[in-house]
């Protein structure tokens, strides 16, 4: 069955693509969630506008990560936490705590979009990457303090 994505969606391609995928896919899953469009002459006219419409959008929206990137770097956040002995915390510093952190300082972030192994459990310096829209990263350097 022929769609046209209404949606950027993993593994299959971008909005405004015309993709071919299995029937019982698209209408079970896809359609439903408002995720695609079935293809066909007038849906493939008002794909194509709203293709132009979408480019303007992923542009803002890229404009707009840039200036965070920029204003992102060189950014530190002292995290003050529960030390033991041997430096270890009690507990652990997560993405969460890190969007707080961040949030204080004026930069809203979602915790999805801070890629973070595994949770923080030592006292020190590390460098954490915040992934943006559109592919842009920064890192953060984050320095977890007794506290």
């Amino acid at each position: 069955m022929k769609v046209i994505l209404q949606k950027d969606i993993a593994n299959l391609g971008d909005a405004g693509d015309i993709k071919e995928v299995a029937e019982g896919y698209a209408r079970n899953y896809l359609i439903p969630k408002n995720l695609v469009i079935a293809s066909n002459e007038s849906s493939k006219k008002a794909m194509e506008h709203q293709k132009k419409l979408i480019k303007i959008k992923k542009d803002k929206r890229k404009k707009a990560s840039q200036t965070l990137a920029d204003s992102m770097k060189g950014i530190e956040l002292v995290i003050p936490a529960q030390v033991g002995e041997e430096g270890k915390l009690f507990g652990s510093i997560t993405s969460m705590d890190i969007a707080k952190h961040l949030a204080e300082k004026g930069f809203a972030v979602d915790k999805r979009k801070i890629l973070l192994d595994n949770p923080i459990k030592q006292e020190g310096e590390f460098s954490v990457s915040v992934k943006l829209d559109e592919g842009l990263s920064t890192a953060v350097k984050v320095t977890v303090v007794k506290g």
